[in-house]
């Protein structure tokens, strides 16, 4: 059996075909030990670690980070011996099967060949690989090395080559016409007093051409320099276009192109699908839970939820569940391959949350049997999962019915689309100080709004209306009931 194995990506659930390696956790030549975390691969369901089936060393890794790879392939190999010595390679192998049968020495002795197709030689023997010199010629001082010309490439189709004849008369006198500046001769001839009546004037000595002796500049030359109309420099009026605003570009270059896949490109297509085949219904409610943030205050103050971090979504959650208990419908799905309405006796509820690798829905199974301290929990260890972006594929499928959060994003509330097999889903917004007739007077209140979409083909108004009732009803007045419908 050989000992060099080779990983291929697992099928990681619901008949998924491939997945994007995100990142290897281990390198070639690391120890590794069986169950061991070596790769975090993203599926169209969520980014999962995928431990190592045997133990040893890597010895190959076949694709990069950022790769594609089918469900099947193989991603990497591991060596499940490695105290067995080294495993031959395939070229030191084929090197030795090419020896001759007759008069064949040992790879690697003298005269022999050598792995890799070479002879194997003493030190200072064999083939040259020094560059030859030329003796000196006959009459050429002693010490004295003459130079071979360099060699010259030959030169591409209609470019003359440099020191060429043809090159020269091209350019012809225009270096030697060139005249030269006096400004770059030398220092500037010019007495003190002429230097400070320059300074005065706001005239640059560079700019005179000077008339007195050795070409030093005089007091008219000044004048006649400062009296002179000033010429705008050809580089200012380069400057000045340059600096111009050019005109606005709409290409590639001012693009950016993020590719479908993964998370992202499954969600889009649930949501396609779901939008274009179960016709929405949403009705809207406003509610005054004021009495429900006092009541998660005093939560809080409890000493069993003084370790858990709790919020208003709790007992958005508790409210779902106790009100799909009155109304079963609510929690079912269409089933168009048998023409039946499935309802489900248990709540896998759904908590729509944002990862950096899109939208996912993980659910919490079978909550309508958790206690307010197991849903918290829950509820706590889903969102930390997601945002770890660590949430296995089993959390996201078999969900029943959803809630979505857009609150804590300042949003009143919205239309969310269904699930794909759910019958309903909520949207709970932002809680906002409010003006609100309480008890006859104008107060200021804590107030939300919820959004409740639904499946006309399961749920009619009457059932959604009494459903979304009975959640604002908890809302209102949490403590009455959870004594009431209990």
């Amino acid at each position: 059996m050989s000992r060099i194995k080779e990983f291929t990506l697992p099928d990681l659930g619901e008949g998924l075909t491939e997945g994007e390696i995100l990142a290897w956790l281990v390198k070639v030549g690391d120890t590794i030990e069986l169950n061991q975390p070596i790769v975090e691969v993203e599926t169209a369901k969520a980014a999962v670690e995928i431990p190592a089936k045997w133990g040893g060393v890597v010895t190959r890794i076949f694709h990069e980070a950022g790769t594609t790879v089918e469900v099947g392939a193989p991603i990497i190999s591991i060596d499940t011996d490695p105290g067995a010595g080294p495993v031959p390679s395939a070229e030191s192998l084929a090197a030795v099967a090419v020896a001759p049968e007759e008069g064949a020495v040992e790879p690697g002795m003298i005269g022999g060949p050598a792995p890799g197709g070479r002879t194997a030689v003493l030190v200072g023997y064999g083939p040259k690989t020094a560059i030859a010199k030329r003796r000196p010629r006959i009459g050429t001082p002693t010490g004295t090395t003459t130079a071979a010309p360099a060699p010259i490439a030959p030169a591409a189709p209609g470019v003359v080559q440099a020191g060429s004849a043809p090159a020269q008369a091209a350019a012809g006198p225009v270096a030697s016409a060139a005249p030269a500046r006096a400004d770059v001769a030398g220092p500037v001839l010019a007495k003190p007093p002429v230097r400070k009546l320059a300074r005065d004037l706001g005239v640059d000595l560079t700019t005179v051409a000077g008339t007195g002796p050795h070409g030093s500049i005089t007091r008219d030359d000044l004048q006649k320099a400062a009296a002179a109309p000033t010429e705008t420099p050809v580089t200012e009026t380069v400057a000045t276009r340059a600096a111009a605003p050019s005109a606005a570009v709409f290409d590639a270059s001012r693009e950016q192109r993020i590719p479908i896949k993964g998370v992202r490109k499954l969600t889009a297509e649930h949501m396609v699908a779901s939008a274009f085949t179960a016709p929405h219904v949403t009705e809207f409610l406003t509610v005054d839970v004021t009495r429900t943030m006092k009541s998660l205050e005093r939560l809080k103050a409890r000493p069993e939820f003084r370790d858990v971090r709790i919020s208003p979504l709790l007992f958005v959650a508790k409210a779902v569940l106790l009100a799909a208990r009155r109304h079963p419908m609510v929690n079912s799905t269409w089933s168009g391959a048998t023409n039946e309405i499935v309802i489900k006796d248990y709540v896998n509820l759904g908590i729509a949350a944002a990862t950096e690798r899109g939208l996912i829905v993980p659910n919490i199974k079978d909550a309508g049997r958790l206690t307010l301290r197991e849903l918290a929990d829950a509820l706590t260890a889903l969102v930390q999962t997601a945002k770890s972006g660590k949430t296995p594929p089993s959390d996201m499928s078999g969900g029943t019915f959803s809630i979505t959060n857009v609150g804590v994003f300042g949003i009143d509330t919205g239309t969310p689309i269904l699930p794909p097999g759910e019958a309903a889903i909520l949207a709970f917004g932002a809680i906002r100080p409010t003006p609100w007739v309480h008890k006859g007077k104008i107060k200021i209140r804590q107030v939300t709004t919820l959004g409740l979409s639904f499946d006309h083909r399961i749920i009619d108004g009457e059932l959604g209306s009494k459903f979304l009732r009975d959640i604002g009803g908890f809302l209102a007045d949490p403590e009455a009931a959870l004594l009431s419908w209990t």
